[in-house]
């Protein structure tokens, strides 16, 4: 990853019980699946995950173990600011998580951690320990 490219990351404000924070595609799918969503709100869920399927890549459909809890623990997605497509559609993501009262943060970083995947509009890297 070219030094000093600024990345973005759209997550929960709260940590999850594995002390994660997730990031607001996974949150959102996680109400879909749940039923939570409206019908029109479910809706625009399907219709926007299809479109971000067919315009950009799934890290894990590239390697299996990105997201692998031991290999690496804690992998987080994050997009790069000139991603601005793809930016705005996470902050789409992010409105759509604020009408369910799931408090979302947009965090930016020109050091995510140790990168395990990158392409032209993302990076998944591991945090670097605290301490």
């Amino acid at each position: 990853m070219g030094e000093g490219l600024e990345l973005v990351r759209l997550e929960a404000v709260e940590p999850n019980r594995r002390g994660h924070h997730p990031g607001v595609f996974g949150l959102a799918n996680g109400l879909a699946r749940a039923g939570f969503l409206t019908l029109e709100d479910q809706v625009w869920w399907r219709r926007n995950n299809d479109w971000c399927d067919a315009a950009y890549l799934d890290p894990s459909g590239v390697d299996p173990l990105v997201y692998d809890r031991d290999v690496n623990p804690g992998a987080k997605a994050w997009f790069r600011a000139s991603a601005t497509p793809l930016v705005a559609k996470a902050r789409e993501y992010g409105a759509l998580l604020d009408r369910y009262g799931v408090a979302c943060a947009e965090r930016h970083t020109r050091d995510p951690g140790r990168v395990v995947y990158e392409d032209d509009v993302q990076v998944v890297a591991v945090p670097r320990p605290v301490g």
